[in-house]
């Protein structure tokens, strides 16, 4: 009888990586665009605006983990929110307001990982469905990407929460799923829907947010022509089915 040889197992593995992340934080730092900018949360310099924006809806606050407050919570809270490099806060002022009508954050940063989320968006009833709240969470994502030199950048939310999942793959995320029990927030359990932007998507999905907020896109009563959603969708859907 022969001898039988040994059965080698395979261990199968990712494919190399062929670029390492840079392993950069984010930079604290104002972004300029053409409708809006953002820059680093100062609760000094930014508590009135902020407070005014967010006190005309309390239903910003649903599904964060925090919220609604009285004015001198909201302030004390926002110290905390300035002194925080994770999640990194911004504020977002469209062009020609007086002050910041709402914020958002950089946050689960993983430099050596190249992986980081966008969160924390609170968006005051003026910033709302504008193209300034639009290109304010561009501005962030445009930094996580290409200044920051992430592979993968992050969207998470309540499973319930039907804006943010829509505002998701408006943007150009890809679903990935639903962790159950992720969370409890304010005693109620939180399913968590997660999206993400790769690397590799990202140059094609930039393109389509720097045709979306051309000036062209816009009739002469502000009136898109080609909705976002429309130039994103294919990208993220390719994605999605092929999970």
């Amino acid at each position: 009888m022969g001898v039988l040889e040994p059965v080698r197992l395979l261990t199968p593995h990712g494919n190399p990586v062929e670029r390492m992340p840079p392993g950069l934080r984010p930079r604290t730092q104002r972004f300029e665009g053409r409708y809006v900018a953002v820059e680093p949360l100062d609760h000094r310099r930014d508590g009135d605006s902020l407070y005014a924006a967010s006190r005309e809806d309390d239903s910003l606050w649903a599904y964060l983990p925090y919220g609604p407050f009285a004015e001198d919570a909201f302030r004390a809270h926002l110290r905390g929110f300035t002194a925080s490099a994770d999640p990194c806060f911004y504020v977002i002022t469209p062009s020609g307001a007086d002050g910041p009508q709402g914020m958002a954050s950089l946050m689960t940063i993983e430099p050596l990982q190249g992986t980081i989320e966008i969160g924390h968006i609170m968006l005051g009833s003026p910033l709302q469905r504008t193209v300034a709240a639009t290109e304010g969470l561009f501005l962030l994502m445009k930094h996580a990407m290409d200044d920051l030199g992430n592979r993968r950048l992050e969207w998470k939310c309540d499973a319930a929460n039907g804006p943010s999942r829509n505002a998701a793959r408006r943007f150009g995320f890809a679903f990935e799923g639903i962790f159950a029990q992720h969370r409890i927030v304010k005693g109620r359990n939180r399913d968590t829907a997660w999206y993400s932007i790769t690397d590799g998507e990202w140059p094609a999905i930039r393109s389509c947010f720097e045709q979306w907020l051309d000036p062209s896109n816009f009739d002469g009563d502000g009136r898109q022509r080609i909705a976002l959603r429309d130039l994103t969708g294919a990208f993220r859907e390719h994605r999605e089915v092929t999970l």
